[in-house]
């Protein structure tokens, strides 16, 4: 699942980031509402979580604009303000959950998860494809030829960025921005390690690797 952040709060949006992270799901992050609205213009996100009280623009006007441009991304607005008419306002502008500020992070992934779901349920894609390999996003579940192949958690994230990209070179700077959140070049093999491992999961055994090496590129999948 990817999930936008879109929060003022740096150190609130990074632990909202490592959590959703471990948790098995990607994440991108934008300070304010405008940012936000760029992010979630530019690509396709299955949950935002939004900061009712941000500047430049804030969650009210950042999701009323989205829901004018005929974008129906599920919306988590988060807020400080808890009254009734707090939360009518953020629901009229087009929020589908609020969840008040202090909140145990167990029940914001679970508000998140159960937004993906209700939207997956009604949604037309909840299976990936590429070739003879399935992604289930519904059931988290990887099969390639009708077998079942066993991901961890950053696996699962590696192999689903890459086969929404299918057949095009992805270089190492999407892969760390994209998967691992990491905005510089940690100087670290991790992500040449989860490759091989990948690698070894999805084509060990099978006459075609799908998983290429592109030369001073990166990585590309192949049906």
């Amino acid at each position: 699942m990817r999930v936008l952040i879109v929060e003022d709060d740096l150190e609130a949006a990074d632990a909202m980031v490592r959590g959703l992270s471990d948790a098995g799901h990607m994440c991108a992050s934008a300070p304010d509402g405008e940012a936000g609205l760029a992010a979630a213009g530019a690509e396709r996100f299955d949950v935002l979580i939004v900061d009712r009280m941000m500047p430049k623009l804030d969650g009210v006007g950042m999701v009323s604009r989205l829901r004018g441009n005929g974008d129906q991304t599920p919306v988590l607005f988060l807020s400080a303000l808890g009254e009734i008419t707090d939360r009518v306002s953020g629901l009229n502008a087009g929020g589908d959950d609020y969840l008040v500020k202090p909140y145990a992070f167990a029940e914001l992934i679970a508000r998140v998860e159960a937004l993906a779901r209700r939207r997956e349920t009604g949604s037309v894609q909840t299976l990936l494809k590429v070739g003879d390999l399935e992604m289930d996003l519904l059931g988290r579940g990887v099969r390639r030829a009708g077998q079942e192949i066993d991901l961890q958690p950053r696996e699962f994230q590696l192999l689903e960025f890459l086969m929404r990209n299918a057949g095009q070179s992805v270089t190492r700077t999407m892969l760390l921005e994209k998967v691992w959140e990491y905005h510089f070049d940690p100087q670290t093999n991790v992500i040449d390690v989860h490759i091989s491992r990948l690698r070894a999961k999805i084509d060990k055994g099978f006459e075609h690797p799908m998983l290429q090496t592109v030369r001073g590129a990166g990585y590309r999948l192949e049906p």
